[in-house]
């Protein structure tokens, strides 16, 4: 049994160096890189930094050019305070105006500075969803690559599997051909070796199309070929205190959660800014050139200065005032229970895996004595069947127990494995070893 893995790891090695060795370590900084998701959430963020200004809130005066010329046509009569008529059709009236205006709202009730507050809030929101989104894709390529992993060595396994029905044909082939053994022997044998091949071939198709989907999360070309690593390591020491206590202070979605409340309690000043008068101050610079074809002036220049304030104060809107403000208190305590409600539900997640956790980690020790034991069991199944002491059902069912603890091994390691990333998922501190 242990020439025939040597050799078959020497054949895999081989094919293997011909292709590109990527490392999960590897896989995650070329998703972070290009992964869409990720690109996308960070020009989001890019959004949130560039809307966080003070003009954007409204603390800065506006400047404006203006720019106006009437032309009219008309066929006017007047009469003046004395009597006099004057009659013109086709009178000509020009008038042109143009100058610089500025506005600036020097007071809103503190409105303008609660809303710089929230621009800044909502960056912060943009970050951590940023962070969720590298959290999720990042977990999304470990647990892929990681499968792969999981794939490759059931791969082996089943390519094992068909070394020992091939040994087997030939050895029932040589036995029938000396006398020793039926012909229903030689065709048992070559069944099970089809089986074992057809087993091979589903494996190898679902391991190309999780190979493509992880070429898919690192955003490159689909058919890139490579080989992953063929072992899995393992972090057996989490504490679920400590994923408990990173998880409050960093888990993006808790974040969100708080960070949502401050939005809603700057909302709720904003809204009582309306509770304030509004004092506005304008002043600009503007010329007037205006031309009549009738009246007492046939020509109007004029430029200079203007300036002036305003103040308004909603004095009653039909208790709408009330209304929004009620509103918004209330958007603050549903904040608030989504805090409360988001904590419980990562921490309930956290028990539950962390118990899935120990159970994999259990898993894993005990299925790797299984694989110990199938393959004592094999060798000397084998041993006996080269002897013909041993019926081929027996060699079976050996072979089938050592490929079954092989692919079993396999998976109690992904599991684990898994368990792991999404423990320190949830704790928001995904950590490549």
């Amino acid at each position: 049994m242990r020439s025939i893995l040597i050799y078959l790891f020497a054949c895999i090695g081989f094919t293997a160096g011909a292709q590109e060795l990527l490392t999960v370590e590897e896989a995650v900084a070329i998703a972070l890189k290009n992964n869409y998701e990720i690109r996308i959430a960070a020009n989001e963020l890019k959004i949130d930094e560039q809307n966080v200004s003070l003009a954007n809130a409204g603390l800065l005066p506006s400047l404006s050019g203006t720019f106006t010329q009437d032309n009219q046509i008309q066929n006017s009569r007047q009469v003046r305070s004395d009597g006099t008529v004057q009659e013109l059709d086709n009178a000509l009236n020009n008038r042109m105006e143009y100058g610089i205006n500025l506005g600036w709202t020097i007071f809103d009730g503190f409105g303008m500075f609660a809303r710089y507050d929230q621009l800044k809030e909502f960056e912060d929101l943009g970050e951590t969803e940023l962070k969720l989104t590298v959290l999720n894709r990042v977990s999304d390529v470990m647990t892929t690559y990681f499968d792969i992993v999981q794939q490759q060595q059931v791969l082996k396994a089943l390519d094992t599997a068909i070394v020992i029905s091939n040994e087997r044909v030939e050895t029932a082939q040589n036995r029938f051909t000396i006398g020793k053994a039926a012909k229903l022997e030689v065709l048992n044998a070559q069944v099970d070796l089809n089986t074992d091949q057809t087993n091979f071939l589903r494996q190898k198709e679902q391991y190309q199309n999780t190979k493509t989907y992880l070429n898919e999360l690192m955003a490159r070309k689909l058919d890139t070929d490579f080989v992953v690593a063929d072992s899995v390591i393992i972090d057996d020491r989490l504490k679920l205190v400590d994923l408990m206590s990173l998880a409050d202070s960093q888990n993006p979605e808790i974040k969100i959660a708080l960070i949502n409340k401050r939005i809603a309690e700057l909302n709720l000043k904003q809204v009582r800014a309306n509770r304030y008068p509004q004092i506005n101050v304008n002043t600009g610079y503007v010329i007037t050139d205006a031309e009549s074809s009738l009246g007492f002036a046939r020509e109007n220049y004029g430029r200079g200065f203007s300036y002036g304030v305003g103040a308004s104060i909603n004095i009653f809107n039909g208790f709408l005032q009330n209304r929004n403000e009620k509103i918004a208190k209330l958007q603050i305590d549903n904040s608030q229970l989504q805090i409360e409600q988001q904590k419980q539900t990562v921490n309930s997640q956290l028990m539950t895996a962390f118990q899935t956790y120990l159970t994999n980690l259990e898993l894993v020790e005990l299925e790797a004595r299984n694989v110990e034991i199938a393959e004592e069991n094999l060798d000397i199944t084998m041993a006996k069947f080269r002897i013909g002491t041993i019926t081929t059902l027996e060699v079976r069912t050996a072979q089938l127990n050592y490929i079954n603890a092989m692919a079993r091994n396999s998976s109690a390691q992904f599991q684990a494995k898994m368990s792991e990333v999404r423990l320190k998922e949830l704790a928001g501190n995904i950590e490549l070893e």
